[in-house]
């Protein structure tokens, strides 16, 4: 017989066991919740930074996808499939380099031209390339835009053709958009459906952040800061599903001999720095690649044809941040955005 004594402890025994078995059944039939991680790291010279649910943490998976990237596209790796065909060493492409050239081309014909990957020589002419020294004249000017043109490179099969052996390839404007589509490709082959890419401010997001709600990005204010020290934010948009890129030129920006400030964006029809009044051009669309491009695009045209390409293509949105007639910042933005 047990005594009265033993009783009580053993009835809070029996009570803690049976709560115990009752948690771990209950979460023993609980779906398996993954954590979010993150990771981070450098690539086409600057950060990236990438918030997912998995399990595991992919770096490894992550840099490796982005230097595949780096070594078709970058013009800065004198190694990359892209430059090799820039010195006429090649002319032999590969699988990436021939997405991103289809793509650059159609963006072209969408755009009448503004977005150009050949407009390299001006770029480095104006000094937001490879060279620093003096500024082009128009005699300069002109020479340079005889090399410049979307339409003479061509892909045949496997093979560049260039027009001119001097026809230099950028693809700056796009190569960063199509690395965050590259790591969102590498997330949708794994199952992970809620994530957030980021390459210097070219995002990717899809389904949900850690606080279960869309994600929250937000667009800089358009302070002339060419040290990238400011980011004071102007909007902040939720997103889901989607990707967007934001393009500015009052950042990239150097004041030249005469006190004028040149802008990093060639108008690739004058192959003089763009005048417009758009000072920073975010668009949201499908892939990354493409809002990337777009956004480039869209601050060479300027605010009224931009409007009119926008009207044309009902599967980007876009946010403006522009100087308005009084030098005031004035904002438009496309209806449902």
């Amino acid at each position: 017989m047990i005594s009265n004594t033993y009783k009580w402890p053993l009835k809070v025994l029996f009570l803690i066991l049976l709560t115990a078995g009752t948690v771990w059944t209950i979460r023993r039939h609980m779906p398996h919740v993954a954590p979010y991680q993150r990771s981070e790291g450098t690539i086409f010279g600057t950060v990236w930074h990438a918030t997912y649910q998995s399990d595991s943490l992919l770096d490894a998976d992550i840099t490796a996808r982005l230097q595949a990237v780096d070594a078709s596209l970058s013009m800065f790796n004198p190694k990359s499939t892209l430059s090799r065909i820039n010195r006429s060493e090649s002319t032999t492409t590969d699988s990436l380099l021939r997405i991103v050239l289809t793509q650059a081309r159609q963006i072209s014909q969408a755009t009448g031209g503004a977005f150009d990957v050949t407009v390299a020589p001006l770029v480095n002419a104006w000094g937001f390339g490879f060279k620093n020294g003096a500024l082009p004249d128009s005699a300069q000017v002109d020479s340079l835009l005889r090399f410049v043109g979307w339409q003479g490179i061509e892909l045949r099969g496997d093979s560049l053709v260039k027009a001119d052996p001097r026809m230099v390839i950028d693809l700056s404007a796009i190569a960063k958009g199509f690395g965050v589509d590259q790591v969102a490709s590498l997330f949708r082959s794994k199952g992970i459906s809620n994530y957030m890419i980021e390459i210097g401010g070219e995002i990717v997001v899809h389904g949900e952040n850690p606080n279960h709600k869309p994600w929250h990005i937000g667009v800089n204010k358009p302070v002339e800061d060419s040290t990238s020290t400011n980011q004071e934010i102007q909007h902040v948009l939720e997103l889901t599903d989607c990707a967007m890129a934001t393009s500015g030129n009052y950042r990239n920006f150097y004041i030249g001999p005469n006190g004028r400030k040149l802008a990093h964006t060639i108008d690739p029809h004058t192959g003089y720095p763009v005048q417009h009044s758009i000072l920073s051009s975010t668009v949201v669309a499908p892939t990354c690649a493409m809002a990337d491009a777009f956004a480039t695009s869209f601050m060479v045209m300027g605010l009224d044809k931009a409007k009119q390409v926008l009207a044309k293509q009902p599967q980007l949105k876009a946010y403006f941040i522009y100087s308005d007639e009084h030098g005031e910042l004035s904002t438009w933005q496309s209806e449902g955005l």
